[in-house]
């Protein structure tokens, strides 16, 4: 059977293009084009679209979606917790599921996870490679037999790390972090163990002829990525870059649909270049970033300053965002933090969507502008990308003052009646109606 892609080069409209051109509310013709183009995939491995995936597009033509990662660390956490984290990830607005599980049964982890996810589901394959054997025993038979079982067990993209090569490892001499990429980290050690070649980039025509079976996506990952905003747009990172168009290239040849995993730690001044530079080198293939966070200095906080670059990546280029929540670089995400880090990438997407002037996204904007000006607490509320959140603060305000909080009120908790803009800005408007 073939691909998306392979099916789009050839004039099809699919079943899964006319779903996503109905949730995107764009033509299916462009939805074709694009992907045609490889400017655009549709995630969906056949046996998960057979199942209980809605196929979801990522692209410059489509809404910028963004990614939650769960998984069991080999340290601590439960399949029941993480099961947990993907039903609040999935309630706050997750497109996409990553599952990044490091210890524990991970077949039985990755099947329970995908029968119950909905959207697309990804993974690192090199993840469960190392798992039971050290860096220096992987072996390209174990590679290929693990990509091959997880593609049929649905897995929708993987992050293949093909692009660090042993000639780039000289270049990281000057880096602050070095690599932070667990994946990037893996390759670095085999390669310099061995003296060889990355494993990935050597077998990447066998795992073309694999995912193309299935119809997983690529997403070439960025095992170089900055790990902080000095090491940010360097040498190292442009070379990998280079080699992962490369690597687009021939994938698609190939018949297989491609993203781009980019940075990472990337100060505000500079994202527009990176995104720029993705673009040209890639081909304009969908580039999927990691936030990139804007400063370092924020532990704690750092879903925000991902929310920050993600608004101007997803501006300036990039088509999908990795969630970034307050626990990073502290430790394993509990499921409120999972959900704050999927509300603040999905306030980024739909900003940079306003932005970019995307289909209707201002029209959410305005709805709530409209509730907001005629004082509708219960529509202003329900407009609200986060409405859990916002009833209860809601709520909570008019318990602690003399309000009701039935969402009848002409004023807030912040103003009180006399001074409330809003209303006497009602009071004005009526009044100059009435005399025209």
């Amino acid at each position: 059977m073939s691909t998306q892609l392979e099916l789009a080069r050839e004039g099809h409209i699919t079943d899964a293009m006319k779903c996503v051109a109905q949730i995107e509310g764009i033509d299916a013709q462009v939805i074709c084009d694009e992907l045609a183009a490889g400017r655009l995939v549709i995630p969906a491995n056949k046996i998960h679209l057979a199942g209980n995936l809605v196929p979801a597009a990522v692209g410059r033509a489509v809404s910028v979606k963004i990614n939650a990662n769960i998984g069991c660390s080999s340290v601590r956490s439960s399949l029941d917790g993480e099961i947990e984290k993907m039903k609040v990830a999935l309630d706050a607005g997750a497109d996409a599921m990553m599952d990044l599980s490091t210890g524990g049964d991970l077949d039985d982890i990755r099947k329970k996870l995908i029968g119950l996810c909905p959207v697309m589901f990804g993974t690192v394959p090199v993840y469960e490679v190392i798992v039971g054997r050290s860096v220096e025993e992987i072996d390209y038979t174990t590679i290929l037999q693990i990509v091959e079982k997880q593609a049929k067990q649905g897995v929708d993209f993987f992050t293949i790390h093909a692009g660090l090569l042993r000639e780039h490892l000289d270049l990281l001499s000057s880096r602050v972090c070095g690599i932070v990429s667990r994946g990037g980290a893996l390759m670095a050690k085999w390669m310099a163990h061995h003296n060889k070649q990355n494993p990935m980039y050597e077998l990447f025509d066998d795992l073309c002829d694999i995912m193309r079976e299935y119809d997983v996506c690529f997403s070439l990952g960025d095992g170089l990525r900055p790990g902080c905003i000095a090491d940010a747009t360097d040498a190292a990172q442009i070379a990998e870059l280079r080699t992962l168009g490369e690597l687009t290239q021939r994938a698609q040849e190939k018949g297989c649909q491609v993203m781009v995993e980019g940075p990472g730690h990337v100060p505000y001044n500079q994202i527009k270049e990176n995104m720029e530079i993705q673009q040209e080198i890639c081909n304009g293939a969908p580039f999927y970033v990691l936030g990139p966070l804007v400063t370092d200095i924020a532990p704690g906080y750092d879903h925000i300053t991902s929310a920050i670059g993600g608004t101007a990546a997803a501006f300036y280029g990039a088509s999908f965002l990795c969630y970034v929540t307050p626990r990073e670089h502290l430790g394993l995400p509990n499921a409120d933090d999972v959900r704050q880090g999927v509300i603040a990438s999905k306030i980024a997407a739909h900003a940079a969507d306003v932005a970019r002037g995307f289909g209707n996204a201002a029209e959410r904007d305005r709805r709530l502008s409209e509730a907001r000006a005629n004082l509708d607490w219960e529509k202003h509320l329900d407009e609200a990308i986060d409405s859990k959140t916002a009833r209860a603060m809601y709520e909570e305000a008019c318990r602690q003052s003399t309000m009701p909080g039935h969402g009848g009120e002409d004023y807030c908790t912040m103003c009180g009646r006399e001074w409330c803009s809003v209303r006497i800005n009602k009071e004005l408007k009526n009044s100059v109606g009435s005399k025209q």
